[in-house]
């Protein structure tokens, strides 16, 4: 049965998602550290946040929600088509720890209070959580949890991306060793998080499909995934092309994503061309791109209103509205 939101949070999913559906096609671009990576070495900011701005705004024209950083973001924020959402990542660029025991951050000074004035529509909070990784596991719930009632006293959304990893640093994510069992990894990881409280879960395909091309497996994997979560989910990227991404997407969609959430899938090649090509790469490619992957999402994504019904009004409604 369906669970009531709270107004803010209500609209800020609606307006996240298709116009045409109460689903999510929405483009990221909220990458720091590997963006600048991407960039020639002696960028400075201005070109940085020039760069993201043309790409985001080119997107945000058809995409149902863009989101960003709060580094380089507030520009092309403040720029970006009116008809399109807005979410602001709330934790800091990468993690602290080694590679097998990988803590969570906040930006300092960077609060869901400051998002929602920024004018923000939904919180984007990343962590990289493996279920077994036991009192570390235990600590991310706990931050997580905390960060969400943070945002929903604010009457924020909350998009939880939980990215998994090896606790072996003998074994690389990219292994055969670590596909084997990044499905479990994976759903295990959705049947969790979906109960500390958050709204969305933005999710890994399941299954690594260097070492798997079975779509029938794919199709069973992404419905066990669904079937763990208690929130919907989108499907992220990853980084990978968009000729690997977009039947990943058509297969999640199927088996019961709400969409995708999806990055340099997209705009990635954009990043490093000049300003002219740039534009025509974004107009004639990337957009086409995005275009495909909403027709999937439009067409056989399951809507975020499987799970949340419309908040009830009466005439003194706004005397209890916290």
């Amino acid at each position: 049965m369906p669970r009531t939101l709270t107004p803010g949070r209500y609209r800020g999913l609606k307006t996240t998602s298709l116009a045409s559906a109460d689903v999510f096609g929405i483009i990221a671009f909220d990458q720091r550290g590997s963006y600048r990576k991407m960039m020639p070495p002696d960028s400075t900011y201005d070109q940085l946040e020039r760069v993201k701005t043309e790409i985001i705004g080119a997107l945000s024209l058809d995409a149902s929600a863009i989101l960003t950083d709060p580094i380089y973001g507030l520009g092309p924020a403040m720029r970006m088509s009116p008809k399109a959402g807005l979410l602001l990542a709330l934790e800091k660029s990468g993690y602290s720890g080694d590679s097998s025991y990988r803590k969570t951050e906040l930006i300092p000074s960077w609060t869901p209070e400051k998002i929602r004035k920024a004018g923000a529509d939904a919180v984007k909070f990343m962590v990289y959580y493996h279920p077994g990784s036991g009192a570390l596991a235990e600590e991310l719930e706990a931050l997580i949890r905390r960060v969400t009632r943070d945002c929903h006293k604010l009457d924020l959304p909350v998009f939880l991306e939980p990215m998994s990893y090896s606790l072996d640093p003998a074994v690389a994510k990219e292994s055969a060793e670590f596909a084997a069992g990044r499905a479990e990894v994976v759903i295990e990881t959705a049947r969790r998080l979906s109960r500390t409280g958050v709204d969305i879960l933005k999710m890994e395909f399941p299954l690594d499909i260097q070492f798997n091309q079975d779509q029938a497996d794919w199709q069973d994997t992404c419905q066990r995934l669904s079937d763990a979560s208690a929130v919907p989910w989108v499907l992220l990227s990853a980084g990978v092309d968009f000729e690997q991404f977009k039947p990943q997407a058509q297969v999640a969609c199927e088996g019961g994503a709400s969409g995708f959430l999806a990055g340099r899938a997209i705009w990635k090649e954009a990043v490093a061309m000049s300003r002219a090509d740039r534009a025509a790469f974004l107009h004639d490619v990337a957009r086409d791109r995005l275009r495909q992957l909403l027709a999937i999402a439009a067409a056989g994504a399951r809507p975020w209103t499987d799970f949340y019904s419309v908040p009830e009004s009466s005439e003194n409604w706004y005397e209890f509205y916290a």
